[in-house]
């Protein structure tokens, strides 16, 4: 019946804040919807923002703020996206660490945006 994800909304308390660190630390590009509502893009996939004290309906029953806990897939080596980070000082709060992804072994980094959420940042582990 489904047949994959069309957009995630992640509730923030700072629009401007959110699209900075998505596009400057994370690399999306940067969509306007309307001064409530910003997709960034990632592929085919929005993360829409909305902002806390938004009208948009419907919406989730309690959007809160860094209650999201996502896991993205990585292009790069994870020692690359490291220095990434690091250069741009965003604290790494655990990894790399050995996961389980939906499909097999994965290496993860793990991050919080500006709001709290939990972002992880996976890449395949080779299978022996």
């Amino acid at each position: 019946m489904l047949s994959g994800l069309d957009h995630l909304v992640i509730t923030v308390t700072d629009i401007s804040r959110a699209v900075d660190f998505y596009t400057r630390v994370l690399g999306l590009d940067v969509r306007y919807r309307d001064t409530e509502r910003v997709d960034l893009m990632l592929g085919e996939l929005a993360l829409r923002l909305h902002w806390t004290a938004t009208d948009v309906t419907p919406r989730a029953a309690t959007p809160t703020p860094g209650s999201l806990d996502v896991c993205f897939k990585s292009h790069l080596p994870l020692a690359e996206v490291k220095a990434h980070l690091d250069a741009l000082s965003v604290e790494v709060e655990l990894g790399p660490v050995e996961r389980q992804g939906a499909t097999g072994k994965i290496e993860s980094l793990y991050l919080r945006d500006p709001d709290g959420n939990l972002l992880e940042i996976s890449r395949p582990l080779k299978q022996e």
